[in-house]
């Protein structure tokens, strides 16, 4: 059975992820040693808070240099803050780099600017549409919805990147990928039947 690893660099929601990986049957494990986490077939990166602090954290002990070499070898995947970490840059309070997995900018959810409807932060359900066929939605149907919760989407400048999208005051990425990298700005580990089932996609591609 392959073997998942979450990557403790210090900001993430660890445990709801293990507890989803649990539930369906995957063999996973937490760890911040990079010798450790080598051994992984698969590597998921969550995070919460700010971007400045999640990507200072990163790169800390080797951690940054670990996640791009291992990038180009075994599926990655992103969750929320750890989607928006995988993009060339943050603004979120000042200009950050990103790791520059995927080519774009992680920028505020600018719906709240024109219509009050849309409250900053985005926290909720909401379906999620593809519009580049990827091996995380397979067998979802297109619409699922899908919990989050954030302030910043990321903006990809290579149409090919963005997976999916879900419709907040306009189209916000929901799903990235490119090559063994992938990225939810959702929390699939919180999104019910839907989320279990991208999360048993993802560790499918070992």
């Amino acid at each position: 059975m392959s073997k998942t690893g979450i990557i403790d660099y210090g900001s993430g929601n660890l445990h709801s992820v293990v507890n989803a990986l649990n539930y369906i049957g995957a063999d996973c494990f937490i760890s911040g040693d990079t010798r450790e986490l080598e051994k992984a077939d698969l590597l998921i990166l969550p995070g919460v808070g700010a971007f400045p602090d999640a990507a200072e954290l990163i790169c800390r002990g080797g951690m940054k240099d670990f996640v791009l070499s291992e990038a180009k070898k075994k599926p990655i995947l992103g969750i929320c803050l750890g989607m928006q970490l995988l993009f060339s840059r943050g603004w979120e309070f000042r200009e950050c780099e990103g790791l520059g997995l995927i080519d774009g900018d992680v920028i505020r959810l600018r719906a709240g600017e024109s219509d009050k409807r849309y409250k900053i932060p985005h926290i909720g359900w909401n379906g999620v549409r593809t519009v580049n066929e990827n091996p995380l939605t397979k067998g979802i149907d297109d619409g699922s919805c899908f919990y989050f919760v954030h302030s910043y989407m990321g903006m990809c400048r290579n149409p090919a990147q963005l997976y999916a999208v879900t419709e907040y005051g306009e189209d916000v990425t929901a799903i990235v990928g490119e090559g063994y990298v992938f990225g939810t700005q959702f929390h699939p580990e919180k999104s019910g039947e839907a989320g279990l089932r991208l999360l048993r996609n993802f560790v499918a591609l070992a």
